[in-house]
């Protein structure tokens, strides 16, 4: 068909189109965009040559030549709560029944580096994941579970480096060298300051012990990946899908520059980073936003900073269904949700998926519950066929618009980040937006428009704002008991007693002497805890000598 008869069918169809009503409703993606009623020949014309091929540079259509025609994404269930007797019988139950991963969630206290019995941790250990505060708790967290034999991700950021020491001990005991342990630590503190607001100290020292890992396993854990970019805590806080794709990408410039900076080589540190997205509800441009991103990641470590290995290039990223987006109304309808967020998450290429379970929204999941997000996936990998070809969606007019536009929201906002710096470096610039509040503002701008939106009906939520039900059943929901944390400070009380007090109070010294030095910080954190110093002491310490931070307000 030639470009006349294009043009004289497009008309037709136009004024057929303007001659049929249309619903009174707002078509724009669920980050705010206009959405055209139809994307074609006539009025988008996509670059061949930035679609491409999977495996093959830019990567839009995917990683890896063969995708799940070559093997499926990872079944990596994120599990963790009350002890850790509880958590691991969950992680036995889950390999059992088909998980390929493991995925640790701690609890609140552990998350701000605190121990069970410090006051502040009262009411909230074991609740929103399992407390871990010494190393004995981490040898039984993974008891009869071979760490050289499986990889683990842990979701920790602000004292990653000592539940890092903890694992790598425990490994060491269990009679594996760190060469053979494998798995990924989430390590990624400018989303803490942007969007979940767990750190423990300025940004400064924070990145410094992130330079720390990333010698430290390039050195001696060559499977390990010791940071795991975070968009999905962004996306969570209320940002567009273009804000959590440039704000993660951003983040992971910035660790490229902090690799950099020690003397490490791009071509053997960057196929370590690894990335983590929220899957949200909105189907295709999270499709869009997953293939934007593969090509923003490629372009900009070959072409600003120098990688040369295409294995340094490719944005490899974890999934998980957005929480966000599940109800306490009408819990059910959070099976489907979670369904269609996951084979948005397949069908934009993930390497591993965790799906919600549907009570998530309102506890820890259960076990019938966290069984059916699991089977969720299984179904999409067994039964859909999805995985029989390669970016199936690839070449639609509609998903490549949607991918450039995403590209090119994203790449504005990059272009924000390099202006507020003072050196030309994306790490500038990411540190000056936190300092400024200027991340926060922007995700609290984005939330309050989706919310006024949603309370407007623009926006619809089923069982929520359309189609509620005034009277439902209550669901069963797990619940953790308050003698978790009793048994826990129990247990953390014995520890104590047990171990030699003068060689874990000169553990503690020697780590303080060395953050007050340039040396890496990973080898005397390690012997800490083998001195079994506690998770709180070992943080308490490293805040006596980095101090504590405090946020920008924004308004």
């Amino acid at each position: 068909m030639n470009p006349d008869e294009i043009r004289e069918q497009a008309d037709e169809w136009q004024r057929r189109y303007e001659a049929t009503p249309t619903r009174a409703v707002e078509f724009t993606t669920l980050s705010g965009d206009e959405v055209p009623p139809l994307v074609g020949p006539h009025n988008y014309e996509p670059d061949v040559s930035r679609i491409g091929f999977p495996g093959v540079f830019p990567f839009t259509r995917g990683v890896y030549p063969s995708m799940y025609r070559g093997r499926p994404w990872t079944i990596r269930q994120f599990a963790g709560f009350g002890s850790v007797a509880d958590t691991n019988q969950r992680y036995h139950d889950l390999l059992q029944a088909g998980q390929h991963g493991l995925s640790v969630a701690f609890d609140m206290p552990t998350l701000m580096g605190r121990d069970s019995d410090e006051p502040e941790s009262a009411g909230e250990v074991g609740h929103c994941g399992v407390a871990v505060d010494t190393i004995e708790d981490m040898e039984r967290l993974f008891d009869r579970i071979p760490l050289g034999e499986i990889t683990t991700s842990m979701t920790i950021n602000a004292p990653a480096a000592v539940l890092f020491a903890m694992y790598c001990v425990a490994a060491e005991r269990q009679g594996f060298e760190p060469s053979q342990l494998g798995g990924t630590l989430q390590t990624d503190i400018h989303k803490e300051y942007i969007a979940q607001k767990e750190w423990l100290f300025p940004p400064e020292p924070h990145l410094r012990l992130i330079g720390d890992l990333m010698e430290f396993t390039s050195a001696h854990l060559p499977r390990y990946h010791p940071i795991s970019i975070s968009g999905y805590h962004i996306r969570e806080a209320g940002s567009t899908a273009a804000q959590e794709l440039a704000f993660t990408l951003a983040a992971g410039f910035s660790y490229v520059e902090l690799g950099q900076s020690r003397g490490l080589v791009l071509d053997k540190f960057g196929p370590r980073l690894s990335f983590f997205f929220d899957a949200h509800i909105d189907f295709f441009e999270e499709i869009a936003k997953f293939r934007a991103g593969r090509r923003i990641w490629a372009r900009w470590l070959r072409d600003r900073y120098g990688a040369t290995d295409e294995k340094a290039m490719l944005m490899r990223f974890h999934t998980q269904t957005a929480g966000v987006s599940l109800t306490a109304q009408q819990p059910d309808n959070n099976i489907v949700r979670t369904a269609i967020e996951a084979l948005a998450a397949v069908l934009g290429g993930t390497q591993s998926l965790h799906t919600n379970a549907l009570d998530e929204v309102l506890a820890l999941p259960s076990e019938h519950a966290a069984k059916v997000a699991l089977r969720t996936q299984q179904v999409i990998a067994e039964e859909t066929e999805v995985t029989n070809t390669i970016d199936p969606l690839g070449g639609s007019w509609f998903v490549e618009w949607l991918t450039d536009q995403v590209e090119a929201k994203a790449e504005e906002c990059f272009a924000k980040i390099l202006d507020m710096s003072d050196d030309g470096t994306i790490t500038g610039g990411m540190l000056r937006g936190i300092e400024t509040g200027w991340f926060m503002g922007e995700i609290a701008d984005a939330a309050f428009e989706y919310q006024k939106k949603l309370e407007k009906g623009d926006k619809r939520i089923v069982g929520v704002n359309v189609n509620a039900e005034p009277d439902e059943a209550d669901l069963e929901i797990l619940r953790i008991s308050k003698e978790v944390e009793r048994a826990q400070g129990q247990r953390l009380a014995e520890f104590r007693a047990r171990r030699d007090p003068d060689r874990a109070a000169a553990a503690m010294e020697a780590l303080k002497a060395a953050c007050a030095t340039d040396a890496n910080l990973i080898p005397p954190i390690m012997d800490a805890v083998r001195a079994d110093a506690t998770l709180g002491e070992i943080c308490g310490a490293m805040k006596e000598v980095f101090g504590t931070y405090r946020e920008p307000p924004v308004i």
